[in-house]
């Protein structure tokens, strides 16, 4: 009897891995606050799990993975249509963990890492990820300001400024429910998907060509430049923050905190993740096919999505395709803010145990965003502004691993995960997928700072 005590205590969080019980609740304001069926079919009780997992998908398609999708069909073609799915395919079982080890644990990542880490190694992992989501929603600010630009002819600087008024919307939502916020994200999914499925028909990309850019090349590892646009693909669809995110997000489903309850929550979750990345794989390929059908065929390097905008009318014979990029773009920026602000809230509070008011912590998280844009705006203009999307993208990769590897660490700990821990083959792939990225990103940097002496 003690034994099995013992054990669900373990499968719940509590094993004496663990220094301290969960205590807080991870987004206490909507914990546990949407019923899950406990009687029913598996479609009913899978679409009470649908939803955290497009709130993560947002992440990997927001404006900074355009930039380098862009750049990379244009420059390379379809060759790098490889390293999108590939990272995809990262995302995919790092978001499945993530997603397991706030269900098994009941805490998120952040609240994972105060605990297990002394208060200097989680104050610095605090740091990087606050970077990390400073450099995301860098990415937002500077999308939705194109996006403005293009369609209404705002100019770039008073575009950003106005992103600052983007938290009412946040509010609004909030306040509705997290089920009102979910709805919006997928509906704004849905609009990006279907302006992305118009513009491929228009555009006829050669399938022979796609087929063969999503097997992996190794001219991706030895061109500089590709390998420089290649990370910055890895940086922009394995978002950091996303990881943070979702391990506190599965949590808002009121599912039985048994131990059979937990099994079944995690098995929904991932079908409700996997599902979604599928589609931001279909999303950022889209943007990459685009690119180089339209621009890479015809010989035109386009690194600026301004110029993709307005080009692609010409190259395309209407002038409804560059509307239609420049809606989902829009769409993209504003879906980003929703999961930044989320995102910010759970590491703050799951690093430093402070809690802020969502306004005050989005404006302050956005104003750490708009300084930079707005000074490179006027400074450089839009070329400027282009430029910082991609690096904000490398940036991200760059702070990858501090995410990656605590995350694979918990989640492939027996003492603290119990019965619920990872799967051996899946804890294999996990820790193989955390070196590659934590080598790739070595080399970028070392291949940086030789181009800089």
């Amino acid at each position: 009897m003690e034994a099995a005590v013992q054990e669900q205590k373990a499968a719940a969080g509590h094993g004496p891995a663990w220094r301290q019980n969960a205590g807080t609740l991870s987004l206490p304001e909507v914990n546990g606050s949407l019923a899950v069926p406990k009687k029913g079919s598996f479609l009913r009780k899978l679409l009470a799990f649908f939803g955290p997992g497009y709130l993560v998908a947002v992440g990997y398609m927001d404006p900074g993975n355009w930039a380098t999708d862009l750049a990379g069909g244009s420059q390379f073609g379809y060759t790098l249509l490889s390293v999108i799915l590939i990272s995809n395919l990262m995302a995919i079982l790092l978001q499945a963990l993530s997603s397991r080890l706030g269900i098994a644990t009941g805490r998120d990542l952040a609240q994972a890492c105060r605990d297990h880490y002394s208060k200097p190694v989680a104050f610095g992992l605090w740091i990087i990820c606050e970077l990390a989501i400073a450099a995301c929603d860098l990415a937002e600010v500077i999308g939705s300001a194109i996006a403005l630009n293009l369609l209404f002819g705002l100019p770039i600087t008073w575009g950003i400024l106005l992103t600052a008024f983007d938290v009412l919307l946040i509010l609004m939502l909030q306040k509705k429910g997290f089920r009102y916020m979910e709805a919006f994200v997928i509906s704004l999914i849905t609009v990006i998907g279907v302006c992305f499925a118009i513009e491929l028909m228009m555009s006829k990309p050669e399938i022979g060509a796609v087929m063969k850019g999503f097997v992996p090349s190794a001219q991706i590892v030895t061109n500089p430049s590709m390998l420089y646009i290649a990370l910055g693909i890895l940086g922009a669809t394995v978002m950091p923050h996303n990881l943070y995110l979702h391990s506190s997000i599965v949590q808002t489903r009121n599912y039985e905190r048994t131990l059979e309850g937990k099994r079944a929550a995690i098995r929904f979750a991932t079908i409700d993740s996997t599902v979604a990345l599928m589609m931001a794989l279909f999303i950022n390929a889209a943007i990459l096919i685009l690119a180089a059908s339209a621009f890479h065929t015809l010989g035109q390097e386009v690194g600026e999505i301004q110029e993709a905008y307005r080009l692609l009318g010409t190259t395309l014979g209407t002038a409804g395709a560059g509307i239609l990029f420049g809606v989902a773009l829009l769409a993209s920026g504003q879906n980003s803010t929703l999961t930044g602000t989320l995102a910010g809230q759970i590491v703050m509070e799951g690093f430093l145990n402070i809690r802020m008011k969502p306004w005050l912590r989005r404006m302050i998280t956005r104003l750490i965003a708009i300084v930079p844009a707005v000074v490179v705006s006027i400074v450089y203009g839009e070329k400027g502004t282009t430029n910082l999307l991609i690096l904000s993208q490398v940036i991200l990769s760059l702070q990858l691993s501090f995410a990656v590897i605590p995350l694979v660490k918990f989640s492939s700990d027996r003492r603290k995960m119990g019965e619920l821990v990872a799967p051996r083959w899946m804890a294999i792939l996990a820790w193989i997928v955390a070196v590659l990225i934590a080598v790739l990103n070595a080399y970028l940097l070392y291949s940086t700072v030789s181009d800089l002496l």
